[in-house]
């Protein structure tokens, strides 16, 4: 009798316990149901900004949290840059759009066409913009993406080098030949060269078009995209780009941007046909440098040594996403008013809107300098895929496997085909 009562008991004590035991669950689960869990996931295609961009991450994913009760897990992909675009465009073709990514300003209006991206106009950060970047960003006078990257561009010069030799930024194509001659003569080489990732070289192909077209064939792309006109128009993009190739830093296709920042940091060469996006990747090897930007000259016509303005990193939203409220969060949160303006500032990027507040860099007011000049023109908007095709061709160029002429009559193929699958 006594071994049931206790059997008894105990069955007691246990349901009891169990009973318990689920009632706190219950009450642990009620607690934590506030708490929204969002998974966004995003791609940038600038991997050498990888320590910033997860840092910034983690404050907006605290501040969520804290101010909205959702736990954000960011996926993020940073392809390099050669890559990003085909990436994008395969993920989206099958149906796996990232919650947010970036886009060239120059495509914007291609994807936009497409149906890919969500509208911000009257978000909350398009308020802040400057007006002369918000007009990179909207298409039918809507803003479908935000300016993370506007720059006034041209090349990179080594300062303390070309002050030794009492060198200044050429002005004509002449002088860029006296330049490196001077240059040689002092054991110095000219040009680095970094061609292993084709959008490097490309360089040289966007600022010499921007120079020649800007000041003497200005309508040579509504020519071009009327079938009226040809790369041979603007053959004279071949003296600079020869010039350049010709007295450039040994076996470039061994040299990617990332080790050629470290060659132009540690004074391999004088000059680098890159932008100054490479700024905090430079000075990370070398905090000391002093390093300028100044615009290619292209020809003896000194109007067309021009710097290039130009938004090339933006920042969209799926039209898809299925995290929309959270995606525009974070977009709007890279214009924090508290926040952002230090993270502008580590990336070494120019401010974009009225909320940035901080100093900007030296090679920025020298580039500044020109443009207050006039000497300035907007980024070409050339069709979809000619950007990648003459990047190709550059390097087949310079491995002497394709011809001038065969290179115009390829890039001419190029753009034909590109204006076409538009129609």
């Amino acid at each position: 009798m006594k071994k049931t009562l206790y059997l008894g008991l105990a069955s007691v004590l246990l349901v009891t316990s169990l009973a318990a035991c689920g009632s706190n669950d219950e009450g642990n689960k009620s607690s934590g149901s506030n708490v929204q869990k969002v998974e966004l996931k995003v791609q940038i295609g600038s991997p050498r900004f990888k320590d910033q961009f997860e840092k910034y991450f983690e404050q907006f994913k605290a501040k969520e949290l804290a101010e909205k009760n959702i736990e954000v897990t960011i996926d993020l992909e940073m392809p390099n840059p050669d890559q990003a675009k085909q990436v994008l465009q395969a993920r989206l073709a099958s149906n796996d759009a990232p919650d947010i990514f970036d886009v060239h300003a120059n495509d914007l209006s291609t994807y936009d066409k497409a149906g890919y991206l969500e509208d911000l106009t009257g978000q909350p950060a398009t308020e802040t913009l400057y007006e002369t970047v918000k007009n990179t960003v909207m298409n039918e006078g809507r803003i479908i993406a935000l300016p993370l990257e506007s720059l006034s561009w041209g090349y990179l010069y080594n300062k303390k080098m070309f002050n030794e030799l009492g060198l200044t930024p050429p002005q004509t194509l002449d002088e860029m030949k006296a330049v490196v001659e001077k240059l040689k003569q002092a054991d110095k080489k000219p040009f680095l060269l970094a061609f292993q990732e084709s959008w490097v070289p490309q360089l040289m192909t966007a600022l010499s078009l921007g120079g020649i077209v800007s000041s003497e064939h200005q309508d040579w792309i509504e020519k071009m995209n009327k079938g009226e006109a040809s790369y041979a128009d603007v053959s004279d993009i071949f003296n600079i780009i020869d010039l350049i190739m010709e007295n450039g830093t040994a076996k470039p296709f061994e040299v990617g941007n990332e080790a050629g920042s470290t060659d132009f940091a540690n004074g391999k060469a004088a000059m680098w046909v890159q932008g100054p996006w490479n700024a905090e990747t430079i000075l990370k090897v070398n905090p000391e440098m002093e390093f300028g930007v100044a615009p290619l000259p292209v020809s003896n016509n000194a109007a067309g040594t021009m710097i290039n303005l130009s938004t090339s990193t933006t920042l969209a939203v799926s039209k898809t996403s299925k995290n929309k409220e959270v995606a525009l969060d974070l977009l709007n949160y890279f214009y924090d008013e508290k926040d952002s303006s230090t993270l502008f500032q580590e990336l070494k990027f120019n401010p974009v809107s009225s909320v940035h507040q901080y100093e900007v860099f030296p090679w920025v007011n020298e580039a500044s300098e020109y443009v207050a000049q006039g000497k300035a023109y907007q980024d070409l908007k050339l069709p979809n895929g000619v950007t990648d095709e003459q990047a190709k061709l550059l390097q087949s160029y310079f491995a002497k496997e394709v011809t001038k002429d065969q290179f115009i009559s390829s890039m001419d193929k190029a753009w034909a085909t590109a204006v076409q699958s538009t129609k």
